[in-house]
């Protein structure tokens, strides 16, 4: 079976955009990371704003701390967005060979979209769970990727596994919209006098993406404040907080806790932060993606025919 080069294309384009995302997005996304990770204990908290996270690296003179953690986090954002465009675009190529139809439905694409976004949290939860307990770390604390991963047990490496294949319902439904949009904007525009608009602009790709992010990320937050203290680095401070990690294991103990110190509010605590985060990353993912993915399949389709023809040279000699 060759090389699905469409699906290694999206996947590729897809990766590319969401590493240049991640990285423009970092610090706003520690500071994210931090202040959900933080659970009110006896009505105080250290964090009443985001930009209380901010002003602490300013203050501590840590400012470059809150890229600790970037070079994991952009290993994770690559190979999961890698795993999941490829199988996304493949297994919705693949569903319309077999059914014969030439489109694909709402509840085909959130179940295809479902799947590769369960064998990506796979693959890629141990670097996700790295990657949070390096940006919950004390400023200046954070440790080497390896050491983060070794430091307990490889089964705590996967700490919050289960939330993370239940937020795969997250980007089914944020694809799922983007794609819907997608072609009915490019129906309309093809209907146009503007014959030759095949990719959205750059600007259409942002505000879809942006839409499409807002409406999965209000719909999952819960899950995803879970999963933040689920996998929130340890407190180095006491036995006492060290003991308190191994209550905060599963998701029904997430949640009595937060429910009992914060209420109903506390599980959408930085649900502000959350999404202007995610929506810019993700606007501005599916906007580069939009914009690199022809020169991507150029690339690709150079280098297959530079391998085709050195392996025909080295055939005839």
């Amino acid at each position: 079976m060759g090389v699905d080069l469409d699906s290694v294309s999206e996947a590729t384009s897809g990766a590319i955009g969401s590493l240049l995302s991640t990285t423009l997005l970092y610090p706003l996304d520690t500071c994210k990371t931090k202040y959900q990770a933080e659970a009110r204990a006896h009505g105080q908290q250290k964090y009443r704003k985001l930009t209380d996270v901010l002003w602490e690296a300013i203050s501590t003179r840590q400012v470059l701390s809150l890229y600790q953690g970037l070079g994991t986090k952009n290993l994770q954002s690559f190979i999961s967005q890698f795993v999941y465009f490829y199988g996304y675009s493949y297994f919705k190529r693949l569903y319309l060979e077999k059914s014969g139809y030439k489109k694909i439905g709402t509840k085909a694409n959130l179940i295809i979209a479902a799947a590769a976004g369960a064998c990506t949290a796979v693959i890629t939860q141990p670097l996700d769970t790295a990657s949070s307990r390096m940006q919950t770390s004390a400023f200046g604390k954070s440790k080497g990727l390896w050491e983060t991963l070794t430091k307990d047990s490889w089964s705590d490496a996967f700490d919050g596994l289960g939330i993370s294949l239940l937020l795969t319902s997250n980007p089914a439904i944020q694809y799922t919209v983007f794609d819907q949009l997608k072609q009915r904007l490019l129906v309309t525009n093809k209907n146009s006098a503007e014959k030759t608009a095949i990719t959205l602009s750059a600007f259409s790709a942002f505000v879809l993406g942006a839409l499409s992010k807002s409406i999965a990320t209000f719909l999952t937050y819960p899950a995803i404040r879970c999963k933040v203290v689920i996998q929130a680095a340890d407190s180095d401070d006491d036995d006492t907080k060290k003991a308190q990690r191994k209550s905060k294991k599963t998701i029904s103990a997430v949640i009595c806790a937060i429910w009992k110190r914060e209420g109903i509010f506390g599980f959408f605590k930085g649900l502000h932060a959350q999404i202007l985060k995610t929506v810019l990353s993700s606007a501005l993912l599916l906007m580069i993606k939009e914009k690199i993915a022809a020169t991507t399949w150029v690339l690709i389709l150079a280098i297959r025919r530079y391998l085709f023809v050195t392996r025909g040279k080295l055939k005839s000699a």
